[in-house]
């Protein structure tokens, strides 16, 4: 649930300061992020986590300042927290669940386990089902997000384009 809100503070980082300075926010972020996965999940999880944060939130910064001079002020935080979340969640169930990367550590063998695919569906591994549930729910808060976004975008002054 927080992970959204990791986009809204980069976006407005972005839109401010420029994409250097949102880069520095991201990899701050992903520091203290990965060192706590490591001290409160297995090493599995923490590289899953790590790898899929940092690639989506630089993926966010750099749609977001491609787009961050279209005529629509919703697009770019809109479209660059779309493709970073989708991104993320892609990456961290594959490394976190997916039997490919065993490599990286024990599996979890009720994640990997068939049910059906959101409870309805045809038989899946589990985590597809979470991995469904939880790329929903980071878009729906984005699109949430977009209110405080435009809200507090009036109080930043845009950073120049060649920033």
């Amino acid at each position: 649930f927080t992970y959204p809100f990791a986009f809204l503070v980069t976006d407005l980082t972005n839109r401010r300061f420029g994409p250097a300075a949102a880069r520095k926010v991201v990899y701050v972020g992903f520091v203290v992020a990965f060192g706590l996965s490591l001290l409160l999940a297995n090493p599995r999880i923490a590289v899953a986590s790590g790898t899929a944060f940092l690639v989506g939130q630089l993926l966010d910064v750099t749609i977001f300042d491609y787009l961050r001079r279209s005529t629509a002020w919703w697009r770019a935080p809109f479209v660059s927290s779309l493709v970073g979340s989708a991104a993320d969640t892609v990456i961290f169930f594959s490394l976190a669940f997916a039997p490919a990367f065993v490599l990286l550590g024990a599996n979890d063998p009720f994640a990997i386990e068939a049910s059906p695919l959101l409870t309805v569906g045809p038989e899946a591994p589990r985590f597809w089902s979470w991995a469904i549930a939880d790329f929903a729910v980071k878009l729906s808060a984005g699109l949430l997000l977009l209110a405080p976004y435009r809200l507090l975008m009036h109080w930043l002054a845009p950073a120049p384009k060649w920033a």
